[in-house]
């Protein structure tokens, strides 16, 4: 009787801290929307999303979001392409190929990266990327600086989810595919990591998450002018930058546009989600 009574109640527990993760996003989804909701369709989608001025504080404000819109992607696909080819390889590396003796360290490393503040990889990017990409010309605070430093920033949540999934696909796997003749590159890459490719497409969701709503490392490097950019060396500010920069002096309407860049910013993370949703959802039915 003791015993059964300690798994109902343990039950309970965790059916109230899965609610209470539950409740937590409804709660966020909730405050946003409706602070940000009623000055879309105030200002008008259109103006809002595809408007190209952003100035609110002037006499005839102007409240355009695309440069913060293109910056967001600019920045995110530069990380993306930077961090998920080193953070994959680097997976493979560990699981395959890399000596015992040194896996616990590099293991440490990758960790220790994890751990940093992101105001600490700004610093460091400040005092040794913008120097070396004032070579494409300009002050160096651009986006390419911070898509070099958003992909070192995800490296860690890649590599370790990667690392834990292509160490979960089953070792018959592998030894299958020797045994058909295939040396150990091929099937490492031709079958073993495809078959990973759930979990390695989970690290990635999660990478482009962390990239799109990264902000204090992005705000001392990027530049942050809210224009389009037309050139590399031109700078860019990121949807999240926006919010952070304005919202201590912002009020009435600019307060307002602030709390519907992260509608938009939201938007951008549900169609991220839902899009890995529904590419799963679609694998798992062709099989």
């Amino acid at each position: 009787m003791n015993q059964e009574f300690k798994e109902t109640f343990m039950k309970y527990v965790f059916m109230l801290c899965a609610s209470i993760s539950i409740l937590t996003i409804i709660l966020i989804f909730y405050f946003i929307f409706k602070g940000g909701v009623p000055f879309i369709l105030e200002e008008g989608i259109g103006n809002f999303i595809f408007g190209t001025d952003w100035r609110p504080t002037a006499s005839e404000p102007f409240f355009g979001i695309l440069p913060m819109i293109i910056g967001s992607i600019l920045v995110t696909i530069g990380a993306v392409t930077i961090g998920v080819p080193l953070g994959v390889l680097t997976a493979i590396f560990m699981v395959f190929y890399c000596p015992s003796k040194w896996h616990k360290w590099l293991k440490s490393a990758i960790n220790l990266m994890a751990a940093i503040p992101s105001i600490v990889y700004g610093f460091f990017a400040l005092q040794i990327f913008v120097p070396f990409f004032r070579i494409i010309g300009g002050s160096g605070m651009n986006m390419v600086t911070a898509s070099v430093l958003l992909g070192i920033m995800i490296l860690p949540t890649i590599i370790g989810l990667s690392e834990a999934s292509i160490r979960a696909v089953p070792k018959h796997y592998y030894e299958g595919s020797v045994g058909l003749g295939a040396n150990h590159e091929r099937s490492v890459l031709a079958v073993v990591v495809p078959a990973a490719r759930q979990g390695i497409m989970s690290a990635v969701v999660l990478g482009i998450g962390r990239a799109i709503g990264e902000t204090m490392a992005v705000i001392l490097v990027a530049g942050n002018q809210p224009r389009v950019p037309v050139a590399l060396n031109q700078g860019v500010r990121t949807m999240t930058t926006n919010i952070v920069l304005e919202m201590a002096y912002a009020v009435g309407k600019h307060r307002e546009a602030l709390i519907a860049t992260a509608v938009v910013l939201f938007i951008f993370i549900l169609l991220i989600n839902g899009i890995f949703l529904w590419m799963r959802s679609r694998e798992g039915g062709q099989r």
